[in-house]
């Protein structure tokens, strides 16, 4: 195993299953998709060549952010980064990890709902309503739902059991393009309506210190 994969095995602090098996729109054959957060020793970046800001495999379909750029990205109300902060199945967690979990709406603030419109607003605009791609269509929607519940409630919505049936139809072709795009533009304006529950600025100074304990105990 190289350096990178040796960085994710041996100094996770925290993995996760993302994707369809967490959502609760996993079929036979769904992939397992494993997001996870690793912190490299303190030492590492006192060389000119850094340590890697994130690591994909060494598993199959699993990626992971050394603990800095995460936060960066949290702090930037990344969907695919927050997700990850309140998936309901966790394979791997440490002390610095559970620490990390207790921290997560440290990293919200209004800026959540741009972010989540804006990602999937531009990955629509790449799908062709002649020869639709079903199933990234249906992760979009499903993007924007938990964006919705995101903004009413003060957390993504992960597990979209009560969508299951619709969303699996979308995805089987059995929606028309039409009814898709609807469907989007319901959600859409229910995101732009709907008063905000999130803070208007992340508490920066928490994930700093955070950030600060984290070096400091990986020297």
């Amino acid at each position: 195993m190289d350096f990178a994969g040796r960085l994710v095995t041996e100094h996770s602090v925290l993995s996760v299953v993302v994707g369809s098996r967490a959502y609760g729109l996993h079929t036979e054959t769904s992939d397992t998709d494993r997001r996870g957060v690793f912190v490299a020793p303190t030492p590492l970046f006192w060389r000119l060549d850094k340590p890697p800001t994130h690591v994909d495999g060494p598993l199959p379909e699993q990626f992971s952010w050394e603990i800095e750029r995460y936060c960066e990205l949290a702090l930037q109300c990344n969907p695919t980064v927050l997700e990850c902060l309140w998936s309901p199945i966790v394979e791997h967690l440490t002390p610095t990890g559970e620490r990390l979990l207790a921290l997560r709406t440290a990293f919200l603030s209004r800026r959540a709902r741009d972010a989540f419109v804006r990602y999937a607003h531009a990955q629509f605009r790449r799908l062709d309503p002649e020869r639709p791609k079903w199933k990234q269509a249906m992760h979009l929607i499903r993007l924007l739902l938990s964006g919705l519940h995101l903004v009413r409630h003060g957390e993504p919505l992960i597990d979209v059991g009560e969508h299951r049936d619709r969303l699996l139809a979308l995805r089987r072709g059995e929606l028309s393009w039409q009814d898709v795009e609807r469907w989007r533009d319901r959600l859409h304006a229910d995101l732009d309506d709907h008063p905000d529950a999130l803070p208007e600025h992340p508490d920066r100074a928490a994930v700093d210190d955070f950030l600060y304990s984290v070096r400091k105990a990986h020297l």
